[in-house]
C-alpha cells in the first residue's frame, strides 16, 4: 500500500490525483481512495468544528452538482490529518472522522475518542435515468444501536423515536420530507439528497403478494376473497391477489367493470378476507393506504379504523408479529366513495439493521451527508440551520390568532368576519385569502373575479385600518389558456406534460393545467414579475404558497408523476423530487426582499425541505381531517417538525376536511361532501365535532403558531359554537390566554432566530436524561418552561400526564406542586386541557389585546414559579421590520434565586426605534397551591422599571 507524505498532503492542488489505499490532505480536509468498498473515492471536508461533510463516489474524481439545500462553505478550522495503522484520522477541535484504507469505511468520535457514529452498511448501485447515469445509495450507521432519534420533517404516523421505525421521505400533501435526523445522543445526519429518501429500510413496501402468502375465506391459497357490496346487498364476489387501487388509473382499470363505475354507485362497501402467513418470523412492518372509511383487523383484533377525504389518501403504519408459516386472519372493511386503497408490506429486518440509522435514496450522484456533533439536540439542530440557513425572525402579528377557511368566496365575506371579531372584542391579528377569488378560467392570471372582489386593494387597506393583516393564497398551478402560462412556457419554465396529457383539474368543467418550473432564475423572475403588480404591489402583508409538494396530478401512479414534474436542469422529475418548495418559496423570498428590503417578510408553505426556514417558511400539516386520531397525529408531528429544524409549523384547528356527519348549518365552499338534501347533522355529531374542535382549538393556542382553517364548516370561532356555550366560552378563553402569553411566547420565537431554538419541543430535548420520555408522542413543550398534554379523545375528562424526571411541576389550574419523573392523572374537563409549568419558570405576560401591538406600553406581569432557579430573556423588538438584523432589539435578563427568594430584573441591552423605555413589572410569585388560570392579574410587587437592574424579594 502507498501513501502521501503529508509534505505533497498539504498541497493537496498541486500534487495531482492519489493512488488506491492513500490519503490526501485538501485545504478543508483530506481525500481517501481506499483499496476496496463500494466507494472509489471518499472527501471529508470541515464545515465548522463540530460539523464534518462526507462524500462517497463510485469514480474517482467525479464532480457533483452544488447543493440545494446547504448554503454553507467548507471552514477555515485549525485540524490535522495522519495516519494511524490503516486508518486516516481527520481531527478537528470538537469532532474526529476516521476513514479506514482498506475499505472506506467512516466512523467519528470526540476528541477523548468515544465513538458517536459508525458506519455499519453501505451500497452504491448505478442507475440510468433520462439518459444520464445516476446511483442509488444507502449508508447505515450503528447497527443495534439504542440511540433515539428525531426528525425526518413532518409525517402523520404518530412516531417520536424513529429507532426501528420506517420513514418514506416523499413530498405529500400532508407529508413533508426533511433529510435531517438528530439523536439523544447529541449528534445529527444531514442526508444530503433531493430525491425520494427512506430512514430505517431501504426497500420499498410492496403488496403484500411480494412477500406473504395469501389464502382466501375457504382457504384456497393464492388470493383473498373480495365481496362488493351495493347499497346494502352483495353485489359481486370474486378472489383477488391485491388491493389495486392505490391511484386513480388502478380503480379505473381494476374496479370490477360488472358493477359499472364507483362513482356511480351508491352506498358502496368492499370486504376483504382470508389469512396471511409467512416463513420469516417477527414484527412485520406493513401500511394501509386509504381514503374514505377503512376498518382493518388482524387475528380479530382491530388496528386501524380510518377515514380521509376520498381525494386524499396516505399511509396508516400498523405492524403484524407472524410466526413462521402459521396464518393469521385479515379482514378489511372499506366503505368508498371516490377513493383508493391499499395494502403494503415489507419483511423483517435483521434487529441490529432495524435498530440503527440507515438512510438511503432511490436516485443520487453519490453518498452525500454531513455530521453534527453538539453538546445537546438544540447545538444539532444549531448546525443543520449553520449548513442549510439561519431561521428569519417572523412578524411578532404571524404569532398571533389567524382566521381562515376554505374559502371567502367575496371580499365582503372576509370583510364581515375581521368586523366580526373586532366588533366582540376578540383577538384576531390576520385573515386569510385562500384560493379561487380569480375567475373561475383563470388560474394563474393573478387576476380577481370582479364580481366578488371588486376592490383587492381596498380590501387589503380596510383590513389595515382595522389593525389587522392579510395573507393571500398563491399557486404554482397555471391554466394553459392564461397569458401568465403561454409566456412562461415560451421561456421554458412550464412542465407541459401534464397539458399534453389532457388531464384536466376539479374546477367547473374541468381546465388543462400544470406548474412552472421554478430551478431556474429566469422562471423565478418571470413568476414573480407576472405578480407583483397584481397582488404584491396591493400591500398582501403575508403568503400562502399552496401545493408545493406540488400535487400536479393528484394520485397519479408513482411512475407517471414523476413524468410531470420534470425535465429540470437537474435532469428528470426524481432528481429533484423533494425540492419544489425550497425553489418555488426561495424566488418568491429573494424578489420580495428586493422590492421590500426593511419588511420583515412571512411565507406558509404545504411543503417543506432541508433548508425551507432560511426562505422566512412556516410549514403547515397539510389537509388533514376532522378525527381524533388525525389530532392525535399531529402532536408528534409537529415536535417532528421542531426536531428537523424547522420551528414555525401549524395545522388546520378542526382538521381541513369533516366527514358529512359533521357538516351542519350555514356550510362554506368545497368541492365534495357538501350536505346538499337539506337534512341536519344529529345532535350527537354535532356535539362531538364541536369538542373535537375545542380540543384542537386548545392544543393550537399552545403551537407555534395559531390557525384556524378547513372547508365546509365554516371556522370562526361564532360560527363553531353558539353564543352561551362552554364550547364558545372555552375557545374564547384560550384565544385571550394566547395573547396574554404574548411577551413569552414571542421570546421564545426569537431564540430561533438568535439561539438555534425550537418552539414546540420535544420533551427529549430539555430531558435527554430521562429515558421515559425518549418516545411520548402526545405531549411537548411549549418553549422550556410550559407542559402541554392535549386531549384527543372524545369524552375524555382526564388524562395521564408523565412529568419529566430533574424538575418539579405546577398545575397551571390547580397550582398543584408535583415532582417529576413520574406519571400523573390530570383533571381535563372539556373546557380545560391539562397545562403544567416548570419549576423555576419565570414566564412574563401582557394583558388581553386585540391584536399583540395593541398596547406596547402596558404593564407586563412577570409570573415567577418557585421552588428551583430559573431565568428568562425578554425579548423586544419592533415586530415588523429587518432592524433586528442590525442589532436593533433589547434583552432584559430575569433571574430567580430560589436560595436568597430574589428576582434580579437585568438592565435593559440594547435598544431599537420606538422602544418603550420605561414600563411596569408587576411581580407575581407562585407557590404550591396557587392556581396561575384564577391570578392571571395578580401581583405580589410592582416595580417601575427604566432599564436600569432592580431585584426584587419575595
Amino acid at each position: 500500500m502507498k501513501t502521501i507524505s503529508l509534505a505533497c498532503a498539504t498541497l493537496a492542488l498541486a500534487c495531482g490525483p492519489a493512488w488506491a489505499g492513500t490519503f490526501q490532505q485538501t485545504a478543508s480536509g483530506v481525500t481517501v481512495l481506499p483499496d476496496g468498498g463500494a466507494a472509489k473515492e471518499i472527501r471529508l471536508e470541515l464545515m465548522a468544528d463540530h460539523i464534518v461533510h462526507v462524500v462517497k463516489v463510485d469514480q474517482a474524481g467525479k464532480q457533483l452538482t452544488p447543493s440545494m439545500m446547504t448554503v454553507a462553505q467548507p471552514c477555515a478550522c485549525a485540524f490535522t490529518v495522519k495516519k494511524a495503522g490503516n486508518d486516516v484520522v481527520l481531527a478537528a477541535k470538537s469532532v474526529v472522522a476516521t476513514v479506514s484504507l482498506a475499505d472506506g469505511q467512516v466512523r467519528f468520535a470526540d476528541p477523548k475518542g468515544g465513538v458517536f457514529l459508525r458506519q455499519a452498511s453501505e451500497s452504491i448501485a448505478p442507475v440510468t435515468l433520462g439518459g444520464k447515469p445516476f446511483v442509488t445509495v444507502k449508508q447505515g450507521f450503528n447497527h443495534g444501536t439504542k440511540d433515539a432519534f428525531y426528525g425526518t420533517g413532518q409525517h402523520q404516523n404518530g412516531q417520536m423515536n424513529l429507532n426501528g421505525e420506517d420513514v418514506l421521505l416523499q413530498q405529500h400533501n400532508m407529508d413533508i420530507a426533511v433529510p435531517f435526523v438528530v439523536s439523544d445522543k447529541n449528534y445529527g445526519v444531514l442526508w444530503d439528497n433531493n430525491g425520494i429518501s427512506r430512514f430505517g429500510d431501504a426497500r420499498p413496501y410492496g403488496p403484500m403478494k411480494r412477500d406473504l402468502r395469501l389464502a382466501d375465506a375457504d382457504g384456497k391459497p393464492g388470493a383473498l376473497t373480495a365481496r362488493y357490496y351495493v347499497d346494502g346487498k352483495l353485489a359481486l364476489t370474486r378472489r383477488e391477489d391485491d388491493l389495486r387501487y392505490q391511484y386513480l388509473k388502478d380503480v379505473a382499470e381494476f374496479w370490477p367493470k360488472e358493477l359499472g363505475p364507483l362513482k356511480s354507485l351508491k352506498n358502496v362497501r368492499v370486504v376483504w378476507e382470508g389469512t396471511l402467513a409467512s416463513s420469516k418470523p417477527g414484527r412485520h412492518k406493513m401500511q394501509l393506504y386509504s381514503s374514505d372509511y377503512a376498518t382493518l383487523s388482524i387475528d380479530g383484533k382491530q388496528v386501524l379504523d380510518v377515514w380521509r377525504q376520498g381525494w386524499n389518501p396516505w399511509y396508516h403504519n400498523f405492524e403484524v408479529d407472524f410466526a413462521s408459516d402459521k396464518p393469521v386472519k385479515f379482514h378489511l372493511d372499506w366503505k368508498p366513495e371516490n377513493g383508493m386503497i391499499a395494502v403494503t408490506h415489507n419483511d423483517p429486518l435483521p434487529a441490529p439493521e432495524r435498530h440503527s440509522l440507515t438512510l438511503s435514496s432511490e436516485v443520487a450522484e453519490a453518498i452525500n451527508y454531513y455530521v453534527i456533533r453538539a453538546t445537546s439536540m438544540d447545538g444539532v439542530i444549531g448546525g443543520y440551520r449553520q449548513l442549510t440557513g439561519e431561521q428569519p425572525m417572523m412578524p411578532k402579528w404571524a404569532f398571533g390568532f389567524w382566521q381562515s377557511r376554505q374559502r371567502y368566496e367575496t371580499q365582503q365575506q372576509l370583510l364581515d368576519t375581521v368586523k366580526q371579531y373586532r366588533q366582540r372584542g376578540w383577538p384576531l391579528d390576520n385573515i386569510v385569502q385562500d384560493w379561487f377569488y380569480w375567475p373561475e378560467n383563470g388560474w394563474g392570471s393573478h387576476d380577481f373575479d370582479k364580481a366578488r372582489f371588486p376592490d383587492p386593494k381596498g380590501m387589503v387597506d380596510e383590513v389595515h385600518r382595522q389593525n389587522a393583516h392579510i395573507m393571500f393564497s398563491i399557486w404554482g398551478k397555471f391554466y394553459a389558456d392564461t397569458d401568465n402560462y403561454k409566456e412562461l412556457q415560451a421561456a421554458g419554465g412550464m412542465w407541459t406534460k401534464n397539458v399534453e396529457n389532457g388531464d384536466l383539474d376539479w374546477v367547473g368543467p374541468g381546465y388543462k393545467n400544470s406548474h412552472y418550473d421554478p430551478y431556474t432564475q429566469k422562471a423565478r423572475d418571470i413568476y414573480y414579475r407576472q405578480m407583483k403588480t397584481k397582488l404584491v404591489e396591493l400591500g398582501i402583508d403575508a403568503w400562502w404558497m399552496d401545493n408545493t409538494e406540488p400535487d400536479v396530478l393528484s394520485n397519479s401512479r408513482l411512475e407517471d408523476f414523476k413524468q410531470l414534474i420534470g425535465p429540470t436542469v437537474y435532469g428528470p422529475g426524481e432528481v429533484t423530487f423533494n425540492t419544489y418548495s425550497l425553489a418555488h418559496t426561495q424566488g418568491f423570498y429573494e424578489h420580495l426582499k428586493r422590492d421590500q428590503p426593511d419588511k420583515r417578510q412571512f411565507i406558509l408553505s404545504r411543503s417543506g425541505f432541508a433548508g425551507v426556514q432560511r426562505n422566512a417558511v412556516a410549514i403547515w400539516s397539510g389537509d388533514t381531517v376532522g378525527r381524533w386520531n388525525n389530532l392525535y397525529d399531529q402532536i408528534s408531528a409537529g415536535v417532528q417538525a421542531s426536531l428537523s429544524g424547522l420551528p414555525m409549523w401549524t395545522h388546520d384547528i378542526g382538521g381541513y376536511a369533516q366527514e358529512t356527519r359533521f357538516q351542519t348549518g350555514e356550510l362554506g365552499s368545497a368541492q365534495e361532501n357538501r350536505r346538499i338534501d337539506g337534512s341536519q347533522a344529529k345532535p350527537e355529531d354535532v356535539r362531538e365535532w364541536q369538542e373535537m374542535n375545542l380540543r384542537w382549538f386548545q392544543f393550537g393556542a399552545f403551537s407555534p403558531l395559531f390557525r384556524s382553517h378547513g372547508e365546509v364548516v365554516k371556522r370562526e370561532i361564532y360560527n363553531l359554537a353558539p353564543e352561551g356555550s362552554a364550547t364558545r366560552e372555552s375557545m374564547v378563553d384560550y384565544l385571550k390566554l394566547r395573547y396574554r402569553l404574548m411577551p413569552y411566547i414571542y421570546a421564545t420565537a426569537s431564540d430561533t432566530h438568535f439561539n438555534y431554538g425550537s418552539i414546540m419541543r420535544g420533551l427529549v430535548m430539555d430531558f435527554a436524561h430521562d429515558d421515559k420520555v425518549k418516545d411520548i408522542r402526545d405531549q411537548y413543550l411549549f418553549g422550556r418552561s410550559m407542559l402541554v398534554a392535549p386531549v384527543y379523545s372524545y369524552g375524555a375528562r382526564q388524562r395521564s400526564v408523565y412529568l419529566p424526571k430533574g424538575a418539579a411541576w405546577y398545575d397551571w389550574f390547580t397550582g398543584a406542586r408535583h415532582e417529576g419523573g413520574r406519571t400523573i392523572t390530570v383533571a381535563a374537563p372539556e373546557t380545560r386541557m391539562p397545562l403544567l409549568v416548570r419549576a423555576g419558570a419565570i414566564v412574563p405576560m401582557g394583558p388581553v389585546t386585540q391584536y399583540v401591538d395593541e398596547k406596547p406600553d402596558a404593564p407586563l406581569t412577570l409570573k415567577v414559579y418557585t421552588g428551583a432557579d430559573g431565568q428568562f430573556s425578554l425579548y423586544e423588538d419592533d415586530g415588523v421590520s429587518e432592524g433586528y438584523r442590525r442589532g436593533e432589539f433589547s434583552r432584559i435578563a430575569l433571574r430567580w434565586d430560589e436560595r436568597s427568594r430574589t428576582l434580579s430584573i437585568g438592565a435593559r441591552e440594547g435598544q431599537y426605534p420606538g422602544m418603550v423605555a420605561r414600563r411596569t413589572f408587576r411581580v407575581h410569585f407562585v407557590k404550591p397551591g396557587v392556581s396561575s388560570s384564577a391570578t392571571l392579574d395578580a401581583a405580589d410587587k410592582e416595580i417601575n422599571y427604566d432599564g436600569q437592574a432592580v431585584s426584587v424579594k419575595l
